[in-house]
């Protein structure tokens, strides 16, 4: 059974010394669980700072992003060869870079590959969107999105990655409906089917996947009980350090049943 994650997507928040408070914070408040991975994606600008202050023996750090070009003349871009000694994750795909800066599948698939080329674990984030979910595409959608992105790895590579299942629909950004773990149960199922029919079983085994979508204290322990769940994604809920040490709280009571 592996380990369960659960990562905290800063977004665009906090300035250097807020996130510095933050992590002391989280740091104060989360234990050292060997049964659960947590891993912090502050801002790029703060990912170095952090790198300096964090507690490796609790927290790994994650990029929100990065270019699939190694190096270039790409003024105001940060590679994934520049996040080799910072980075052990790197979030790709995620559903606001799709929509707000116009990520399509070709580009997400060049950063996963850039991201393992690099030695960096990705976390591709897949979904659909409430327009798509109406009209029965979710699952072609998630199809296509996990077929072009793996495309070109080998099943180690595969078998060592993170998906994260984001239904555009269920994040309070976009409106938020509230997901039920029975219809993530589903997705995630699909999803790891998916992994099975391109990599084969143990790739299928070994991968991670996990959930997102608005996820907080309250509701993580329905999700984090369903078989196929290896993890959350949080985002809002992940800049108070309250209700995000309760997550990776309620992480580690499920790790014991």
């Amino acid at each position: 059974m592996s380990k369960k994650i659960v990562i905290a997507n800063w977004k665009m928040h906090l300035n250097a010394s807020q996130a510095s408070l933050l992590l002391h914070r989280l740091q104060e408040r989360i234990r050292i669980h060997r049964e659960v991975e947590v891993v912090i994606a502050p801002s790029m600008l703060v990912l170095q700072p952090l790198s300096v202050q964090i507690d490796r023996r609790k927290f790994r750090l994650a990029a929100q992003n990065a270019y699939h070009q190694d190096k270039g003349a790409f003024t105001g871009e940060v590679s994934f060869t520049m996040l080799q000694d910072l980075a052990h994750y790197v979030i790709i795909g995620h559903s606001e870079r799709r929509i707000y800066f116009n990520e399509n599948l070709d580009i997400v698939s060049k950063k996963v590959s850039a991201c393992v080329r690099n030695g960096i674990t990705p976390i591709l984030c897949v979904g659909e969107t409430k327009q798509e979910r109406k009209l029965g595409e979710a699952k072609r959608v998630i199809h296509d999105q996990i077929y072009t992105a793996l495309s070109g790895l080998t099943t180690s590579e595969v078998s060592n990655m993170i998906i994260a299942y984001e239904p555009v629909w269920a994040i309070s950004t976009f409106g938020g409906e509230v997901a039920t773990p029975a219809q993530v149960g589903r997705v995630l199922e699909f999803i790891r089917m998916q992994v099975e029919e391109l990599y084969g079983k143990q790739a299928a085994k070994k991968i991670r996947i996990i959930y997102g979508g608005s996820v907080d204290d309250k509701t993580v322990g329905g999700f984090l009980q369903i078989e196929q769940c290896d993890g959350v994604l949080v985002g809002n809920a992940s800049l108070n350090y309250i209700k995000f040490a309760g997550i990776v709280d309620e992480a580690y009571r499920q790790s014991l049943v």
